[in-house]
């Protein structure tokens, strides 16, 4: 009889009850990052002697964390650049057993007259693995969902860091960063990276020559890199009140990443959730629409206003885009304010309740951006809709003033082109060189961008690293002024350990982790600008310059980037080949100026 009153306890129906099934699994505590890789050759480990294992690798590859180092590794970083360039590099730790409180310290560089460049211009940070619904360097990636059911480790995140365990039989990058500084005296520095832990020690050798050619700041840059931001996710990650204090706080910090990087464009919005709900957390109006009582319309820009102000005054101040006169779905969202309601409803471009409200939203809205100083700055932005909603949008807003500027992203139509003040192509859908030149003749900006697709080039975390870097290339060899992606900042649902968003490729939606880190990515795309803006420069100067040899080396240049805007297959060790030929001719090519 107990028995059986226990058996019909052990299957009772509860409120609130799940299936066990549909549980998640606990981990005993919080990780950092997920550690249930498999080395794919594990013999080698074998072969590992023990202790600590130390040495410079490439910023072009990715070091895998139970695999054993073995491409391109030296003993000594060795560099060119610029004074105000960034020099990267990634320092590597291995060994088969468990090491404790591994930590670097790098010394001041130092030339053969005693010049010095203090080591607080070098920036160390731990390279943590985030998950990947795609393999390395997988061409095969699509928007609708990915074929592979394994997940994958890949290294990407950045991690501020005192010290550090190193548990047996796995790597660990390191991500060394140095600023020259823009006084450094030109020349040949050495240094050294010293590699502890609580029983060994090992050195790795720095050797650095600062060019005399100096980068501008990056607010200077004039590549025009446009990331799309959703400032509401950062208040959502860390779970505070939109635009509270505490909000805009690490907003600032979250946002100086991208104005370090170049960035031009502030990212807003003129309507609510202007795409398809798809994000974790949706992108809010910063204008908001308020139908009046007596049916008259009224316009809220006070946050509209705080993020241009905050980003401005960071530095990013050279364009602001709104978006967008043609939302997912023709819906717009409004206050109705004898109800205190928010109203959904439909207007789609053509229809006359379409041309009315916006007719008389552009008045108010120029009124506002003409005080303030923004209307020459300022774009309507569309995004990837059907020719005729654009076209019939387009209308709309030049019938209201031609003065408007319009951007839009998507395929290359030739008949947008004369409409777009700034034009965005999607890479492989792009007009030809004629074309483009056309473009530029007249003065118009062009951009181009990748997404969930094409799998190659791209940013995503399974992405050979150097394919960030090559896509300035290809923007400089194609006449382009810049680069757009989306998006800055859309995190899925554990940014910091997995990069997966839903069906899109790993790492699609965002390209810097919370807390304003950076990544192999962001850096690796910053690193491309840098390169881009010293061609520009360059450029310049060799058309100014009667020297024949400078002639002659700006020429390859120019006959090497051929191969940028020719490229089709994006065979790893093809494409880095290309990048360093380029970037050694660059160098070659800053030291014959300087003559």
């Amino acid at each position: 009889m107990i028995c059986c009153l226990m058996s019909a306890t052990a299957f009772a129906q509860h409120k609130a009850q799940i299936d066990a099934n549909r549980l998640p699994v606990l981990a005993p505590h919080y990780q950092p990052e997920y550690t249930f890789d498999e080395p794919m050759a594990a013999a080698a480990w074998k072969e590992v002697g023990s202790g600590l294992h130390a040495a410079v690798g490439s910023t072009e590859l990715a070091y895998f964390r139970a695999e054993v180092p073995s491409q391109n590794i030296h003993a000594t970083w060795e560099a060119t650049g610029w004074r105000n360039e960034r020099l990267n590099t990634q320092l590597l730790v291995w060994s088969p057993d468990s090491l404790r409180q591994v930590r670097f310290t790098v010394s001041d560089l130092v030339n053969a007259d005693g010049k010095r460049i203090s080591s607080q211009h070098a920036k160390l940070h731990l390279v943590r693995y985030v998950l990947s619904n795609y393999p390395y360097g997988a061409k095969d990636a699509v928007c609708e969902g990915s074929p592979y059911k394994q997940g994958f480790l890949m290294p990407d995140r950045f991690e501020d860091f005192d010290r550090f365990d190193l548990p047996g039989s796995t790597t660990r990058p390191v991500w060394l960063s140095l600023d020259v500084p823009g006084n450094a005296a030109p020349g040949q520095y050495t240094g050294t990276v010293l590699v502890h832990t609580e029983r060994y020690t090992d050195t790795l050798q720095l050797k650095i020559r600062v060019q005399q050619q100096v980068l501008p700041a990056p607010h200077d840059w004039q590549y025009r890199l446009d990331l799309w931001q959703n400032p509401w996710a950062v208040a959502w990650y860390n779970h505070l009140e939109p635009w509270s204090a505490e909000h805009k706080v690490l907003l600032k910090k979250h946002l100086q990443l991208y104005a370090d990087a170049g960035g031009k464009y502030i990212t807003t919005y003129g309507v609510h959730s202007p795409w398809s709900d798809n994000s974790y957390m949706i992108e809010g109006g910063m204008i908001e629409w308020i139908k009046q009582k007596d049916g008259s319309w009224k316009y809220d820009y006070h946050i509209f206003d705080d993020y241009v102000e905050m980003a401005m005054a960071l530095g990013i101040d050279k364009a602001i885009t709104i978006y967008t006169p043609v939302p997912w779905g023709n819906r717009f969202r409004y206050t109705d304010a004898a109800t205190g309601n928010h109203v959904y409803e439909q207007w789609a471009p053509g229809t006359a309740t379409y041309r009315a409200r916006w007719h008389d939203f552009l008045n108010d809205l120029r009124a506002h951006l003409e005080k303030k100083g923004w209307f020459e700055k300022t774009y309507l932005g569309i995004n990837e809709n059907e020719m005729e909603q654009t076209l019939a949008a387009i209308k709309v807003i030049k019938a209201h003033s031609p003065k408007w500027h319009i951007t839009y992203a998507g395929n290359w139509h030739q008949e947008l082109d004369t409409l777009l003040d700034d034009y965005c192509y999607l890479y492989g859908n792009e007009p030809t060189d004629p074309q483009q030149r056309q473009r530029s003749a007249r003065g118009a900006t062009t951009t181009f961008y990748v997404c969930c697709n094409p799998p190659v080039p791209n940013n995503f975390v399974f992405s050979p690293p150097v394919e960030g870097r090559w896509i300035s290339w290809y923007s400089f060899a194609r006449g382009y002024d810049g680069f757009l992606r989306w998006a800055y900042d859309g995190w899925p649902e554990d940014p910091v350990r997995d990069a997966r968003h839903g069906s899109w490729p790993a790492g699609d939606c965002y390209l810097v982790y919370p807390g304003g880190n950076s990544c192999i990515r962001f850096e690796k795309m910053r690193e491309g600008i840098v390169d881009y803006e010293k061609m520009r420069i360059l450029k310049a100067q060799a058309a100014a310059s009667g020297s024949k040899t400078v002639k002659r080396s700006w020429l390859a240049l120019e006959q090497h980037l051929k191969l940028f805007a020719a490229e089709h297959d994006f065979k790893e060790e093809k494409i880095t080949a290309d990048v360093d030929k380029g970037r050694a001719l660059i160098a070659t090519l800053s030291d014959e100026l300087m003559r």
